[in-house]
């Protein structure tokens, strides 16, 4: 049935038409339709195309862990599975909310669905990220991360084994045309349209350790654009683990023994580091490797005989 009414109104996107369809405003036949519902020749589909109610940040009851606050910055520890401000179809449970559910004052430079937010992490991402508290500071720390002052140290498992021991992707990043969720490399030789709509990015790495058919990698991000890690690994054929957005596979084989889905994408925040807009100190702030990530590596060398102690020298600093 979704599939049916996105073909019929390509300007509807498939996550509203199953919105649509969740609240009753799609029939089959005079009946309220379901999703996965089979349509055959014959049937009528009638639809009531409503416009979302207007979405706003409001304050929830969330814990959250601070790494750093001050009275212009609040940085947090996020955790994987929380978006970063609200959203059409997405107005819960966001950090934005848990940051005014404890009475949080934040900028409001941006508009009222992102106050104090600068710069994000996507949902299955975890890790610091800072929010400003006031206009002043937001500007300031607007400007360093547009002028890349900003430093951002990332870990990720990729599957397969990296050849070499650090390199640099450089590749422009624009929208996927064929699946609207996601984000595509364009090369050089991409048709002119895709090119000029694509925005350069660079992703430097350094291998940490190889385990098994997967390598663990520092992640030095210089550029800001959505998905950009993931999209970066995923074009050189190593995509993340966990990511099947971008062609990971849902379980890691390792001989016969075939892992537990991650249920989350193996990246995470470790590090930001940034000039404290009034002071003009610098800071740096780390978020530890989440315990479920780390379980995960656990469960990796378990699999394939090797000394989780390696992997952990591998992580001085991180855990």
């Amino acid at each position: 049935m979704d599939r049916i009414v996105v073909v019929r109104h390509p300007e509807l996107s498939r996550t509203r038409v199953q919105e649509l369809i969740e609240t009753g405003l799609i029939l089959l036949d005079g009946r309220p339709a379901k999703g996965a519902q089979k349509v055959r020749a014959g049937q009528r589909v009638e639809m009531e195309a409503r416009q979302r109610p207007p979405v706003r940040a409001e304050a929830e009851s969330i814990s959250l862990e601070v790494l750093y606050e001050d009275e212009d910055v609040i940085a947090v520890n996020k955790p994987a599975g929380m978006t970063v401000h609200a959203g059409a179809g997405n107005p819960r449970g966001t950090l934005v909310n848990a940051l005014l559910g404890r009475g949080q004052a934040l900028s409001k430079a941006n508009d009222l669905l992102r106050p104090g937010i600068v710069h994000r992490i996507d949902k299955e991402t975890s890790g610091v990220l800072v929010v400003a508290k006031n206009d002043a500071a937001h500007a300031k720390l607007g400007d360093a991360f547009s002028q890349r002052t900003v430093k951002k140290t990332y870990l990720a498992l990729v599957q397969g084994l990296l050849p070499q021991a650090s390199g640099r992707i450089e590749l422009a990043i624009g929208r996927d045309p064929k699946r609207r969720t996601r984000m595509a490399a364009v090369r050089k030789t991409a048709p002119g349209a895709a090119l000029r709509t694509a925005r350069e990015a660079r992703t430097d790495w350094n291998v940490l350790a190889r385990i098994d058919s997967t390598t663990l990698v520092e992640v030095q991000l210089h550029t800001g654009r959505t998905h950009q890690i993931r999209v970066h690994f995923s074009a050189l054929k190593h995509p993340i683990v966990g990511d099947t957005l971008y062609g990971a596979a849902e379980h890691l084989h390792v001989g016969k023994i075939a892992l537990p889905a991650l249920r989350r994408n193996f990246l995470h925040a470790a590090k930001l580091g940034f000039s404290h807009p009034r002071a003009g100190t610098w800071i740096e702030l780390r978020a530890p490797l989440p315990v479920e990530l780390h379980a995960y590596l656990e469960k990796l060398a378990t699999a394939t005989g090797e000394d989780p102690r390696r992997i952990d020298a591998a992580l001085a600093g991180y855990l």
